[in-house]
């Protein structure tokens, strides 16, 4: 918004800030006028901090930061009086809720022209309407009920007597809308189309896919199908329509799914499931979408609870939604709001795909009264309770293993994952280009970062007031007179560094500085939230990772794969021979140079697989004219992908002005399991990215066993008294075509070098483009090479295994791939 007064700096819009922090400073001062303590406390922290993001975005509202001062000072006091506790809603209440809930739901399907779902909605509405009119003696509360009721069914009776849905439309002022598409089991099909065509791509999923059909292929739609099955329970592809599910309901909502498994901690303090009316007096989805109020508990999801910080301060300095956006339902503005019914939908994205999940409104309530779950510290405020269950439904229970941001942001966003390790004496890490980079694109909104602590001993924890391979999020980084300083925030809530610019730092915290970052250590000593400030070289010294997701927002160009590569596909290691593992051509074409970053995602359906991680995956990236690649190192990587153990591995490349052709291959460290996987390539150029199809048949497939004996173990072409006397295959291809494609690959003992050589015959289209007379693998190599004929004319050809060096006796093995028919017989 370049030149807009009201823009601020680095994306921030400053008057929304302000807006926002205007707005709760009147919601606070309302509150603490009704005596609602608890909730006037949780808005003049939020005004407060709405300020302060505005004032440093350079709002020109007078006295800013004393107003800042003003409501922070007042929500001390109110932590020290205690908060107030409101009644709870009567059954009777809480079933007019229900019912007002169904009403409304009815109307907005009846502007939808939804016709159907809202006679049967305004039909449950009446008959609760009812039910509460005959239960109560209040007899306003009657009349209210048989207003309600009555407007409920002359509106389902108007639609019943109105057969032509166009008239009826026109004459309430609705608007039709298309044909609702049911989706089929699988959640990515209509059951009226043919399963064997392909389907289009979820509209939830970022930027367009430009290659191919656009939609998914038969055996795209089979790894999809897999891998909606997680941890024993399916969670199907996110469509548009899913947003159409029925919310409303006639009794409140239960998972048919069951309560989720409770962690050790959990057990030992839980007391009952609870729903939000029984321990809310007003609950509401979301008061201040705010990092600073949620509070993790006992269960070890401290990366998760972060990774929701972190995204709750993106909403809140951009204003842009991107975590209240997936919950569901939602109203007429998108906004998610509170279902008395107690059913609620999350879109989350896992395996490849945006999948939705469905989960009731149950909690664990501990023995003293307290959740054993995250929540918000407004505790009539349930987002963040919400998001984390249905996380945790996924993940198989409360029993949560534990991730990293990386894996939790990319879930709750969609967001490109990258990790980065702290490493001073590593040439992968550069410190100071590392923080430049994170202070530009943090502020600019162009990525969500948070930090994690390695292995610390519990003596140093606790000096430094840190907590061991803990997850912290970064709220904000700032450079001030040559000090780099990060803002981070345990997810407990609590427990904060206690080194250089802690709070209890008299030294560094200079008044100028003071004043720069509006930070007062003294106020901060007051009362801990798990919020502190931290300088870059402690960062260095006691954390060990970045992990940032990157907003896929900055690529223009997008598209995706999904695949399977089955365990039985080539060897176990494939550190002698690649010609078996997935591969993939890219094709960039930029008329500027251009950012194009792979993420391989691996699908994991099991919460063992996730805690134990066994399985090893990395992508290669090789400069060979996008041909494939049979040898791992020959030619070398251009990048040579480090194997890691999460599910996801990010590669990224600088591309030139022009056209750049890549071979991509999937590789897999001691490949004993069938996965299945995601290829996502994001570009700031147009590319096409389509998987390897060679020519061959499988009908015409062979493989030979053979030997090198005393008298046939001749060597090379080095040696030629003995070469002459190597095994010979005769291979007979009876066509006149100039097309055929043959693949000879040898297999034998790693300790031989090996080689193959090809001999034509007898050609039946003489001087062809693909004629040859002699044509060697090419140098030989440890256990295995392999030789490609490509463009062969139709004749006889004579095939030579042999090892480098004569009398190196064995076995071999040949394998043989051809796109035509042909015979083989072994000649010598």
């Amino acid at each position: 918004m370049s030149g807009d007064p009201y823009s601020g700096v680095n994306g921030v819009i400053v008057s929304e800030l302000e807006k926002d922090g205007i707005s709760m400073a009147k919601l606070a001062v309302q509150c603490d006028l009704a005596g609602k303590y608890d909730t006037a406390l949780f808005y003049y922290v939020e005004a407060a901090q709405a300020l302060f993001l505005a004032s440093q975005a350079g709002s020109k509202i007078p006295n800013i930061l004393g107003k800042v001062q003003e409501y922070t000072s007042r929500a001390e006091q109110l932590k020290q009086m205690g908060k107030s506790s409101s009644p709870f809603k009567s059954d009777e209440q809480l079933n007019v809720d229900r019912a007002k809930f169904l009403l409304n739901q009815g109307f907005d399907e009846d502007e939808a022209g939804n016709t159907e779902t809202a006679i049967d909605l305004y039909k449950q509405a009446v008959e609760l309407f009812i039910k509460i009119k005959n239960g109560t003696t209040d007899s306003s509360l009657q009349s209210k009920m048989t207003e309600l009721a009555t407007q409920a069914l002359d509106r389902a009776e108007e639609l019943k007597k109105k057969p032509d849905l166009v008239s009826t439309m026109a004459a309430t002022k609705i608007n039709p809308t298309p044909r609702r598409v049911i989706p089929g089991p699988l959640g990515f099909l209509d059951p009226e189309d043919d399963p064997s065509i392909s389907h289009p791509r979820s509209p939830s999923q970022p930027k367009q896919r430009n290659s191919g059909s656009g939609g998914y292929t038969k055996d795209e739609i089979a790894v999809l199908r897999n891998t909606s099955f997680i941890n024993g329970r399916e969670y199907v592809p996110f469509m548009d329509v899913d947003t159409k599910d029925r919310f409303a309901l006639p009794v409140t909502f239960s998972d048919k799914d069951g309560k989720l498994a409770l962690s050790p901690k959990q057990h030992r303090d839980f007391s009952r499931w609870v729903r939000p009316d029984e321990f809310c007096d007003d609950p509401k989805m979301i008061f201040a979408v705010s990092s600073f109020s949620i509070k993790q508990t006992v269960v070890s999801d401290c990366s998760f609870v972060a990774s929701l910080a972190i995204s709750a301060q993106y909403e809140r300095r951009f204003k842009k939604k991107l975590i209240t956006s997936i919950i569901y339902p939602q109203n007429k503005n998108g906004e998610p709001i509170y279902n008395p019914c107690g059913k609620y939908m999350v879109k989350l994205h896992i395996n490849g795909v945006p999948r939705k999940v469905v989960i009731d409104d149950f909690l664990p309530m501990g023995k003293r009264g307290e959740l054993l779950c995250s929540f918000s510290n407004n505790k009539n405020e349930l987002w963040v309770s919400l998001l984390e269950k249905a996380y945790m439904k996924v993940m198989g229970g409360y029993d949560f293993p534990g991730s990293n941001s990386n894996i939790d942001l990319n879930a709750l966003t969609g967001w490109i994952p990258e990790r980065v390790a702290i490493r001073l004496n590593s040439p992968e890490f550069d410190k100071e280009k590392e923080f430049k980079r994170l202070l530009d694109r943090f502020h600019k909104g162009h990525c969500l970062v948070s930090v994690a602590t390695g292995e610390i001993s519990e003596a140093e924890g606790e000096r430094a007031g840190l907590v061991p391979t803990h997850a912290y999020a970064m709220l904000d980084i700032r450079e001030v007179k040559g000090k780099k300083l990060f803002m981070l925030k345990n997810p407990w809530n609590h427990l904060r560094w206690k080194g250089r610019y802690s709070e209890n730092d008299d030294t560094s915290w200079t008044p100028e500085l003071q004043k720069t970052l509006n930070y007062d250590p003294k106020s901060a000593q007051l009362y801990d939230n798990g919020v502190f400030w931290i300088d870059y070289e402690s960062i260095c010294r006691f954390y060990d990772v970045f992990y940032i997701n990157w907003n896929p927002d900055l690529f223009s160009h997008t598209t995706c794969l999904h695949n399977t590569w089955s365990a039985k596909s080539g060897p176990k290691k494939d550190s002698y021979n690649i010609s078996d593992n997935p591969q993939y051509r890219l094709e960039i074409k930029s008329p500027e140079s251009s950012a194009v970053w792979i993420l391989l995602t691996r699908h994991i359906t099991d919460k063992a697989d996730f805690a134990d991680n066994k399985e090893f995956i990395t992508v290669l990236v090789y400069k060979t004219g996008g041909n494939q690649v049979f040898y791992p190192y020959d030619p070398p990587p251009y990048k040579d992908g480090v194997k890691i153990n999460s599910p996801h591995y990010l590669c990224k490349l600088v591309e030139p002005k022009g056209t750049s052709l890549y071979t991509l291959v999937i590789s897999q460290y001691e490949k004993n399991n069938t996965i299945r996987y995601t290829l996502r390539v994001y570009s700031t150029a147009e590319f096409k990215l389509t998987k390897f199809t060679d020519p061959y048949l499988t009908q015409f497939e062979k493989h030979i066993n053979g030997k090198w004996s005393t008298k046939t173990a001749g060597g090379c072409s080095n040696y030629p008294d003995t070469h002459k006397n190597n095994p010979i295959y005769q291979i007979k291809i009876d066509n006149n075509r100039t097309d055929n494609s043959l693949l000879i690959e040898l297999r034998a003992y790693k300790s031989y070098s090996v080689g193959i050589q090809a001999v034509c015959v007898t050609d039946n289209v003489p001087n062809s483009p693909g004629s040859i007379k002699k044509k060697p693998s090419g140098d030989f190599r440890p256990g295995y090479c392999v030789l490609q004929l490509n463009n062969l004319p139709g004749g006889v050809y004579n095939i030579m295994p042999c090892t480098f060096r004569p009398g190196q006796e064995g076995d071999f093995f040949l394998d043989i791939s051809s796109s035509v028919p042909y015979s083989i017989s072994h000649v010598q």
